[in-house]
């Protein structure tokens, strides 16, 4: 199929791969992902003659990250409290001219573009091409010493002088509308703005950030925390006092991270522009998940609030209709469906997700897709690090219901997003019947009790494993993971917590 092909050519920044809900993959945490032979999208995609290349990110399968962060998982179980990151801290480099901080992030971009440049345009086939950046993650924090961990929001001054500050949108979108300062990648995210009906949504001001207007996120007092939530902020190293300026400098610099994120997809634009592919290449931009930059005395993600699990979603391209912001609810899950709807492969029907391409399209739903209407809820859940459950969150309408472990020995909380949009007040104690409902709606979806049960089995059985792996060094090895600094305040006393957990029946 040469360039003049009515199949599109896809350009992907960012997704999830499975096209499945956890629970069905399995996949607990960030070492437990997919198995090696799993058949993403980009698999069938390949096998149906597009030419396919990664770059970047691409830690979905099992095995990836770092010994700590799957340890912590293991053990959220046990009754012990240990902060296992750094304190949140900003950290500015470079000066007004230093446009690449995050160089690894830069490199991918630019292999990413030289691909368009010299591979893709001359290419007779449709393509499709994935470019997955660690940007706005926080960066690594050496300062908390060994087994350190990310939680250091780092810019140069050019991305602080030059960051949008969209003081019209609310904090879940204040950033997923920026654009890029960069005259190239400003020209080009113009143009996806453009189709996208946002030119007139966002007064882009590219000045020194007005620190003023940057929301400075309410917290509830410790003593009144979620018990999750209150273990999530320790563990993250945020139960301390912070200033309301250290707060602004936190979300200030994220904003800046993003901006810089913008610039790179205003690079991968502008390629396709200069290439003449633009006209006929979808683009889809999107996020595994957010940060909570200081919201809910949090950063970083592991958590079902918005500043976590709302994530920007955003496409332009052939067949897709221009200037629509789309209402509904939907789901990474989504993608996997979408992805081979565009390219016109079947869409296997065991998947979780429905594919996006009817509402793109502005056409009902039930007109086209076999599998009849979207469902009006999606589902996120996650079995991590940095929390004490699992936990399962249900958003439907104006509600969200998150609901933990076994359902009964963890309160649920119940926020409506119309009248709470920062999510300060749980009410479902108020709201009993909407509780239930939202409850049961859930458990047909997901049997989320034999699930917990099934991570604390898994957990344990993996811990067991691996400390049998260390023989001797066991002792020496967990007391220096990213919890070093409390652990070796008491080493004795935190393993006989384990030794306690170890020893209990499920």
């Amino acid at each position: 199929m040469g360039p003049s092909s009515t199949i599109p050519r896809i350009i992907l920044v960012n997704a999830m791969w499975s096209g499945l809900f956890t629970h069905l993959t399995e996949s607990w945490n960030n070492f437990k992902g997919l198995d090696p032979d799993y058949v993403t999208w980009m698999d069938l995609m390949e096998k149906h003659g597009y030419r396919t290349q990664k770059y970047g990110k691409l830690d979905y399968t099992s095995g990836h990250h770092s010994v700590s962060n799957r340890v912590e998982a293991w053990t959220r179980d046990v009754d012990f409290l240990l902060r296992q990151e750094g304190r949140p801290m900003v950290n500015l480099t470079g000066d007004r001219k230093h446009v690449r901080v995050m160089e690894a992030d830069w490199r991918n971009t630019d292999k990413a573009v030289n691909w368009i440049k010299e591979e893709a345009v001359n290419l007779t086939q449709p393509f499709v091409l994935y470019l997955g950046l660690n940007l706005p993650h926080p960066y690594p924090s050496p300062y908390a010493g060994e087994n350190f961990g990310s939680s250091t929001f780092l810019t140069s001054p050019y991305w602080l002088e030059k960051e949008p500050v969209l003081p019209c949108l609310g904090p879940a979108q204040e950033w997923s509308c920026g654009c890029s300062p960069g005259e190239r990648a400003a020209q080009a995210l113009e143009l996806l703005w453009r189709n996208l009906g946002l030119s007139s949504v966002c007064q882009r001001r590219f000045s020194e950030v007005n620190y003023e207007a940057i929301k400075i996120p309410k917290w509830s007092s410790l003593s009144l925390m979620h018990p999750v939530d209150y273990y999530s902020s320790y563990t993250k190293n945020c139960t301390g006092k912070f200033t309301k300026q250290e707060v602004r400098n936190i979300r200030a610099f994220y904003y800046a991270m993003c901006a810089e994120t913008d610039a790179m997809l205003g690079e991968i634009i502008s390629a396709l522009r200069d290439t003449g592919l633009l006209k006929k290449t979808v683009v889809i931009f999107t996020a595994d998940h957010g940060e909570l930059a200081m919201e809910h005395r949090q950063f970083y993600k592991m958590s079902m609030y918005e500043g976590s699990s709302h994530v920007p979603l955003l496409v332009m391209g052939p067949g897709v209709k221009a200037q629509q912001q789309v209402p509904d609810v939907v789901s990474l899950v989504d993608i996997y469906p979408t992805m081979l709807d565009i390219a016109r492969i079947p869409v296997p029907q065991n998947l979780s997700g429905y594919s996006l391409i009817p509402l793109l399209r502005g056409k009902a739903e039930n007109e086209v897709s076999p599998r009849g209407p979207r469902p009006s809820w999606v589902l996120s859940e996650f079995h991590g690090c940095n929390v004490n459950s699992s936990m399962y969150m249900l958003r439907t309408g104006k509600w969200k219901y998150i609901a933990y472990s076994d359902g009964r020995s963890v309160l649920p909380q119940l926020f409506d997003l119309t009248a709470d949009p920062d999510e300060l007040t749980n009410v479902a104690i108020k709201f009993p019947l909407i509780a239930h409902s939202l409850d049961k709606l859930l458990r047909s979806i997901v049997n989320y009790p034999k699930v917990s049960s099934s991570v604390q089995q898994y957990n344990k059985r993996q811990f067991i494993s691996w400390k049998q792996s260390l023989g001797q060094n066991y002792s020496n090895v967990i007391a220096n993971l990213r919890w070093h600094q409390d652990w070796l305040k008491e080493p004795k006393k935190y393993e006989n917590a384990i030794d306690k957990w170890l020893s209990q029946s499920q």
